[in-house]
């Protein structure tokens, strides 16, 4: 039996290594991109509390208004996004 370079075993020790880490990597990826959907949601839900309270106040300052419908519409449109990368980088 003839041995391999060193060099050539241990570049193929890392390459075992890293295939069995290509699992956990995908699950922790999809983790993050879980946990930045579920912030972005908890964002969208302050915004519309934000532009529902304002609705209430006597005087509406409708500048801030339109500023803080861009805002969500903005937001909203980053959920939809990150939905989209959801499905098709983890299906």
């Amino acid at each position: 039996m003839k041995l391999k370079p060193y060099q050539e075993v241990i570049r193929m020790a890392k390459e075992v290594v890293d295939a069995a880490l290509v699992p956990v990597k995908v699950i922790k990826a999809k983790k993050r991109l879980q946990f930045l959907m579920a912030d972005v949601d908890g964002r969208i839900a302050e915004q519309e509390s934000k532009i529902e309270t304002m609705c209430l106040e006597k005087e509406i300052d409708f500048n801030l208004l339109a500023i803080l419908q861009d805002e969500l519409a903005l937001m909203e449109r980053r959920k939809k996004q990150f939905s989209k990368i959801m499905e098709e980088m983890f299906p």
